[in-house]
């Protein structure tokens, strides 16, 4: 690639790669030795601080989306990049002062343990482990495709060879490490990528005397004053209001975030890794704004594009263009290492899924066989392992931030409202929990597909068949109503008598795993 080493085998990345991969790998292997049950596998033993679970919590959100995707939308599109970075960060509050305690007080190993909680377990275990499903395969898509791309370009990989090999890391992680390592792998990647970041924004504000004045001047003078308002990316308010309501309300029905509360000793320490979790990923969003802006003045967004159509190498080419092969090389390990620190923790939580909720959950009406239980979640892991490979395929080239945008419409849609529901309406019932996760994921999925990011983007139709591209005001909206209509048409007595019985448990913790 004119200009750049991207596309050309980086001897320097590669041997950050390797001594990352290397690493991890040991901790995999250390990790294995403590995994003798569901409790390590799912939750690494409930041992792990606030601070610790905080720094890997945010290692677990801070993805390719965050960090590629974002800088990425923002040197390509300006201002509405910006509408990522802080839907993506009002989501924590509401998880911190409504979900935190409750949810590490009432669940076990997923959050569909607290939804399921007061309520019929095998029809709900059911519905959400499905949901679940759905939202784990499309994050991990955006992951594979950033994965892909990266390796693709620092490695003179094939893109399909960059995709087998992310998948084979995936699955050597989680099959033997399970949570322990995952955990672990999470904390080491989230505090790289910090100090990579910072360093990164540091010599980009050096080239502007730390003037964002200045940054933005040039901006302006090269791109136009369109570039630092709102409607180069959205220009529909309605589709705005939506995407805002998918970033703000998916964060709170992410079950691979929502698991990594049953990994902390109790509800206290919960808050505390919110509350640290919230603190990283602030700071971390405002350095991606100032990446993506660095990367449009400094590179210039025609490079940035021809390197890579969705923009996510906007980052690493910053990264070269300020510090040069190492400083690159540096960049592109730090961000391999923060997709395979996502994808293993999205593969605990899709393999939970599957073998606590819908093999345990459903098919075993909650009777558990532990070593069994284990043995069918790294089973799961192979299979999530292989359709991720397959997925990786399918979506090249699309931008990993908008695909994200795309689960978190899922999450918010099929997840969140069943989940707020039960932990906070006496009155919700069993056929409104179905019904409003069945509403939810139909409709977020159907409407998905026939809005213009599939049926015009990826199908080259001409038209859409639903206008907007961000769904959530519609499926999001449609899950809390259906939810709320059902559970007033029939009471069920026994949830309502197991609410009042839970206070205790749902607010002070007595009786919590």
């Amino acid at each position: 690639m004119a200009g750049t080493m991207l596309g050309e085998p980086n001897p320097l990345a590669i041997a950050f790669f390797i001594i990352f991969v290397l690493s991890t790998i040991g901790i995999t292997y250390w990790a294995a030795k403590k995994v003798k049950g569901t409790a390590e596998f799912y939750a690494a033993g409930r041992s792990i601080t606030g601070f610790q679970n905080g720094l890997a919590m945010s290692g677990d959100y801070m993805s390719a989306a965050s960090f590629l995707g974002i800088a990425g939308l923002v040197a390509t599109c300006g201002y509405d990049g910006l509408l990522y970075s802080v839907g993506w960060l009002v989501g924590w509050p509401i998880i911190l002062f409504l979900i935190a305690e409750p949810l590490r007080n009432l669940g076990k190993y997923t959050y569909i343990d607290a939804v399921a909680y007061r309520l019929s377990l095998r029809p709900v275990k059911l519905v959400a482990g499905i949901s679940s499903l759905v939202t784990v395969l499309f994050y991990l898509i955006a992951q594979m495709v950033g994965a892909g791309t990266l390796v693709q370009l620092v490695f003179g990989l094939p893109y399909e060879s960059a995709i087998i090999l992310v998948g084979i890391l995936m699955i050597v992680y989680v099959l033997f490490g399970g949570m322990v390592a995952t955990t672990w792998v999470q904390i080491i990647k989230a505090g790289l990528l910090l100090g990579g970041a910072t360093i990164l924004v540091f010599m980009t504000l050096w080239q502007f005397d730390f003037s964002y004045g200045a940054m933005f001047t040039k901006a302006t003078a090269d791109y136009g004053h369109s570039f630092l308002v709102p409607g180069s990316l959205i220009t529909s308010p309605l589709d705005a209001f939506s995407l805002a309501l998918a970033l703000m309300f998916g964060t709170a029905g992410l079950p691979h975030i929502l698991m990594r509360f049953f990994t902390v000793p109790d509800a206290k320490e919960a808050r505390k890794s919110v509350f640290y979790a919230t603190g990283f990923i602030g700071y971390f969003y405002i350095l991606t704004v100032t990446i993506g802006f660095g990367a449009a003045t400094l590179v210039g967004r025609s490079m940035v594009m021809s390197v890579d159509k969705g923009g996510n190498m906007a980052g690493p080419l910053l990264a070269e263009f300020l510090g040069g092969g190492v400083f690159l090389g540096f960049i592109c390990a730090v961000a391999f290492a923060t997709i395979l620190a996502v994808v293993a923790g999205l593969t605990v939580s899709g393999a939970s899924a599957i073998s606590h909720d819908l093999y345990v959950g459903f098919m075993k009406n909650g009777v558990s066989d532990e070593k069994r239980e284990v043995r069918i979640a790294k089973l799961a892991t192979l299979a999530l392992g292989l359709i991720a490979i397959i997925l990786g395929f399918l979506f090249k080239g699309q931008n990993v931030a908008f695909m994200v945008g795309l689960a978190f419409a899922i999450a918010a849609s099929a997840n969140f409202p069943a989940l707020i529901m039960s932990l906070l309406w006496k009155k919700f019932t069993t056929a409104g929990a179905v019904a409003s996760m069945v509403t939810g994921l139909v409709l977020a999925v159907v409407l998905i597909f026939l809005s213009p990011t599939i049926w015009v983007d990826v199908l080259g139709n001409p038209t859409a068949i639903f206008p907007l591209k961000n769904v959530a005001i519609v499926s999001m909206t449609s899950a809390f109503v259906v939810g709320i209509i059902v559970s007033l048409a029939k009471k069920e007595e026994n949830a309502q008598q197991i609410y009042d019985a839970i206070i205790p448990r749902r607010y002070l913790g007595r009786g919590a795993e």
